[in-house]
């Protein structure tokens, strides 16, 4: 049975100022997804799986349907702050969303292989969606998942710093811990992290997490369980967020999982402001360029 992608997809994108899932980027429209999808599906990918809002969902399957009918299977499931467990209510006033974990939620019924599960407006690479598929392919272990590393060298950005969850491996090349770096900048061919009072030099070959992550489905299991541990105690809170990783986190700190690092050569790019899209559309003419791409995917 084919491996399944799941995209998380709710996201208007405020910072961006649109729905930056469907903006157009490739040379014959197509949007940072219509690449992620190509790639999973000559990757050996067999469904896809949409979390996105029902206020937009009309919009989103009349953009991806035709293109993606009869290459992929597709399904789509809706995010939204009232889906939570029995014995749960939201808070009054509250508007911000749960969080990646949540979101994840969503798709518990619609999965039923081994599945990755990737942000709706990141490009990461054919050769990530490969190495992925060939985990999935050898792993026979429920509960051994795993997470695609970036060098971080290849996720940086020429116009400021950024944010970054930077990995730490044991011997066997398992998930140990992750560092959160909330300033990584360029100074010429030099990275650093800043802190209030010190920058400390970096190496750039540092595996980071681009939410990129494989998973089993007993992981739903485990995820619902936390979810519900979380909205216990911080589920008033106005702005609190339930995130997958932070799930994965605690499994392989209780001994209940691992999480493989897999480093890839892969390089990162992503859409956060409209100043990014001229790089990306560069990055993009540069893949089709070396042939990487066709110029149009879908014809």
């Amino acid at each position: 049975m084919k491996p399944t992608l799941l995209i998380l997809a709710a996201g208007m994108g405020s910072r961006y100022g649109g729905l930056k899932q469907m903006d157009e980027i490739g040379p014959s429209g197509e949007s940072i997804i219509d690449y992620s999808v190509f790639d999973a599906i000559r990757a050996g990918f067999g469904k896809v799986v949409f979390v996105i809002r029902e206020d937009f969902a009309d919009a989103f399957k009349a953009r991806f349907e035709p293109r993606l009918r009869g290459r992929i299977e597709t399904e789509y499931v809706f995010q939204s702050l009232d889906k939570v467990p029995s014995g749960f209510s939201v808070p009054e006033g509250r508007e911000k969303p749960w969080g990646t974990g949540h979101a994840m939620l969503m798709a518990k019924d619609a999965i039923k292989t081994p599945f990755a599960i990737i942000n709706a407006d990141d490009f990461y690479g054919r050769t990530a969606y490969v190495q992925a598929v060939d985990f999935i392919q050898k792993s026979k272990n429920e509960n051994e998942y795993a997470m695609i590393g970036y060098a971080l060298k290849n996720t940086l950005s020429e116009h400021g710093t950024v944010s970054r969850g930077v990995c730490e491996a044991d011997a066997s090349g398992n998930l140990t811990r992750v560092t959160e770096r909330t300033k990584i900048g360029l100074e010429g061919r030099k990275i650093f992290f800043y802190e209030s009072d010190f920058k400390e030099e970096l190496t750039g070959e540092e595996p980071v997490s681009m939410n990129f992550w494989i998973f089993k489905p007993t992981f739903f299991a485990h995820l619902e369980d936390g979810f519900k541990k979380f909205l216990s105690a911080r589920g008033e809170e106005m702005k609190s967020e339930f995130y997958f990783n932070i799930q994965a986190d605690n499994m392989v700190k209780s001994g209940e999982a691992e999480v493989k690092i897999i480093n890839t050569p892969a390089k990162w790019f992503g859409v956060t402001y409209q100043e990014d899209k001229p790089m990306v559309l560069a990055s993009l003419n540069e893949l089709i360029d070396k042939g990487e791409y066709p110029s149009s995917l879908w014809i």
